[in-house]
């Protein structure tokens, strides 16, 4: 699966006393890369159980994976088996895609093609193509029935990469909590579910300066103390591409069928599971500023990092009461 966000996360990993208490998996994924470090009373080895649940995970809701669940259910094949990968991410899909009122849709993957940011390599997209598209973008077009799919329109189909990384994450987070690990940080292409403490107390994680760069780190912005906390980020200054000199970001609106266009860069969201942050982090930035600070009243529970350009497109800082307590004063 290749990720549709590539903002990258500094993760600042604290190990115990007894280094050795502490293991470290890492190895590629989904696109990216993926680290895991926890702390096992026992001293086990999960590597072959974590490499296992993520082909598991691309086999189900990878789009660049022709043969996945995803990738058939776009191809209208008749006989498709959902697994509990592809329901979960669903059924999530659809709750996130309610909140935010359509702003967050997993059905605009034929959008992502059209522009040029699938599988698919396009460089110029018509207002006529766009129109005919949006005919049959929409999550009220798709539904699960009795576990297996319905769609109002064959052509509809689904994008799960907005978020599908961060499911992996709480995926991998629940396995080694069934496991009773108790201190681990698990972060898959930025995505990051951090459980219990590490030696200084947090968990640390730093979210970038939203500098246009496609291909180095940038400079960290702030570095947040976390626990038991999810954290995705979403922004437009990685993935993007110009046509005829005009930069092209990779966040769709599923109303005008569009890439976004306000003054929102860098949406990071902070949250009991990733799965949502990182549904809401694509939501949010197809929102805008405004509109997010609106639904945020009405969600007490979610805490956000927004960076945004003022009217003299200088970059300023939203940040939500609770995470003002999660800043780390020392980096």
């Amino acid at each position: 699966m290749k990720k549709i966000f590539t903002l990258l996360f500094f993760i600042k990993i604290c190990t115990c006393v007894n280094a050795q208490e502490y293991l470290h998996i890492n190895g590629a994924t989904q696109g990216t890369t993926f680290h895991i470090s926890y702390q096992d009373q026992k001293e086990r080895d999960f590597t072959k159980n974590i490499l296992q649940i993520l082909d598991d995970f691309d086999a189900s809701v990878s789009t660049y994976n022709p043969a996945s669940i995803i990738s058939r259910v776009n191809q209208n094949q008749t006989v498709v088996k959902l697994d509990s990968y592809f329901i979960a991410c669903f059924e999530q899909a659809k709750i996130i895609w309610e909140v935010t009122q359509g702003a967050f849709d997993p059905t605009v993957y034929p959008l992502v093609n059209a522009w040029g940011f699938g599988p698919e390599r396009k460089n110029i997209i018509e207002q006529q193509k766009i129109d005919s598209l949006l005919a049959f973008v929409g999550f009220d077009k798709i539904d699960i029935v009795n576990g297996k799919i319905q769609k109002k329109d064959p052509r509809v189909q689904l994008d799960f990469n907005a978020f599908a990384q961060g499911y992996a994450v709480d995926v991998l987070a629940n396995f080694l909590l069934k496991k009773e690990v108790k201190n681990f940080i698990v972060e898959i292409g930025g995505e990051v579910y951090a459980h219990g403490k590490a030696e200084n107390g947090k968990w640390r994680v730093g979210i970038e300066q939203p500098v246009e760069n496609k291909t180095t780190k940038n400079e960290l912005q702030i570095i947040v103390e976390l626990e038991d906390v999810a954290v995705a980020t979403s922004g437009n200054y990685r993935r993007f591409k110009e046509i005829d000199g005009k930069k092209i970001v990779h966040h769709l609106d599923p109303k005008t069928g569009k890439p976004t266009a306000n003054n929102l860069l860098s949406a990071s969201v902070f949250s009991a599971h990733a799965i949502q942050s990182d549904a809401l982090a694509t939501g949010f930035l197809v929102l805008g500023l405004e509109k997010s600070k609106e639904f945020l009243i009405q969600h007490p529970e979610i805490q956000v990092f927004f960076i945004y350009s003022d009217d003299q497109g200088k970059y300023q800082v939203y940040v939500s009461d609770q995470l003002l307590e999660w800043i780390a004063q020392e980096q």
